[in-house]
């Protein structure tokens, strides 16, 4: 089997390592990919944006599956583009990846289903929403509507804070048409969990749970990111509280899309914040999740190859992906300076010496030495595995201390709420 993986992050590269071990995989292609993949994979130099050249590229090499790795592609119709060349191509049609391309569609569709989530309010209007946010107080959380790649999120709070952040989305356009709209939540207490789950339209099989760090900071402190680490299993949170949260969320949304005639084919992420009423959903994310992807497949003992194919073939309820009982953590390496400006073209050193763990590239190209060089604002996922939460740590730790370039920054609590 030819496979093309659409993509350039840590989640791609996460994506084309597990592939690279199904004996049904042949040959492997990535576009565009990085630095860490074009070891794993052919890389292509085509933008995941071009699907006329991504189409024509999977007809000449006869690719007998595409997998679409990121939601903005996914949100401009890359799985249509694919489907109408009778392709097969893993990722939901435009239609389902609605479901992260719109807050406003995602809320309004819970409130409708009563799947549990957050009290809301919907604008278009900057002065109503500044009036509402005043009338709510804080802490209160401000959400861009559309994409923003992980960083249309506000946790406010102060008032100062959620004004601010209204300004930044609605009047400076920070976020372009995405901001055109916001969501105003109240906000939520508990445990986050991630839950990703494999999704043909019907049926549902859910990874195990995840545990994302957005902040930038240890201790969840300062501005949002794309995800500095995550660890899975979460064992401070109940199995029954997941069983729950499936019942309540995952497997109701998934009923929800068909029967508002947008079937959901490819992976449910759901971000979930545990409350003392218990789980409620923060978000639906509309592919595999970056970094928990890196930690969940490192957990997969299934053949992918043949999770993706029942999902596309819409024969889940076949498969039964298992999943080992070892612990995953990954620790994201960023540039200096991230989420704000950063350098680029800065060398990577010591990734030959990462003897414990597996690094999955993210922002990292090739120089015209041939150097491994960053290229974005998160790098690096130094992922380990072990018997426990405690094990896993300590090797993806060992490895970070490893490599090394200028303005090298990362969280030293990945993982420490499970201890």
């Amino acid at each position: 089997m030819q496979v093309l993986v659409i993509g350039r992050g840590g989640r791609e590269h996460a994506i084309v390592w597990k592939l690279k071990q199904s004996p049904k995989v042949t040959k492997l292609y990535c576009a565009p990919g990085n630095a860490g993949i074009a070891a794993q994979a052919e890389c292509v130099p085509i933008n995941e944006h071009s699907f006329d050249e991504l189409v024509a590229f999977a007809k000449e090499k006869h690719i007998d599956l595409v997998v679409v790795g990121p939601e903005d592609p996914l949100f401009a119709g890359a799985a249509d583009a694919f489907e109408a060349e009778d392709i097969a191509v893993f990722g939901p049609r435009k239609d389902a990846a609605i479901i992260e391309g719109s807050k406003a569609f995602t809320k309004d569709l819970m409130k409708k289903y009563n799947i549990p989530t957050a009290a809301y309010e919907t604008f278009d209007n900057f002065e109503e929403a500044l009036a509402y946010v005043r009338k709510q107080g804080a802490p209160i959380v401000i959400k861009a509507d559309g994409l923003a790649a992980g960083k249309g999120v506000t946790v406010a709070a102060t008032l100062e804070e959620a004004e601010d952040a209204l300004r930044t989305i609605m009047l400076d356009k920070a976020f372009g048409e995405a901001g055109d709209k916001v969501v105003v939540e109240e906000f939520l207490q508990g445990q986050e969990m991630s839950i990703l789950s494999f999704v043909d339209g019907t049926t549902v099989k859910p990874m195990p749970a995840a545990q994302d760090h957005k902040q930038i900071f240890d201790n969840d402190e300062g501005p949002n990111t794309g995800g500095m680490g995550t660890y899975s299993p979460v064992p401070h949170i109940p199995q029954s509280v997941y069983d729950e949260a499936i019942r309540t969320i995952v497997k109701p949304t998934a009923e929800a899309m068909v029967k508002e005639g947008r079937p959901f084919r490819g992976v449910l992420f759901a971000g979930l914040m545990i409350t003392p009423a218990g789980p409620k959903t923060i978000e639906f994310n509309c592919r595999f999740g970056d970094p928990e992807t890196q930690v969940v497949l490192s957990r997969l003992e299934s053949d992918l190859s043949e999770l993706f194919l029942a999902t596309v073939e819409g024969r889940l309820n076949e498969v039964e992906p298992k999943w080992s009982d070892e612990s995953a953590v990954c620790v994201v390496l960023a540039a200096g300076g991230y989420p704000g400006p950063y350098n680029k073209g800065d060398v990577i050193e010591g990734l030959d010496l990462a003897s414990e763990s597996v690094v999955f590239h993210a922002g990292t190209a090739h120089d015209k030495e041939g150097r491994i060089v960053t290229n974005g604002g998160r790098l690096l996922g130094v992922t380990a595995t072990g018997a426990t939460i405690d094990e896993a740590r300590r090797k993806a730790y060992a490895d970070v201390d490893r490599i090394r370039y200028e303005g090298k920054q990362y969280r030293t609590d990945i993982g420490k709420k499970a201890l």
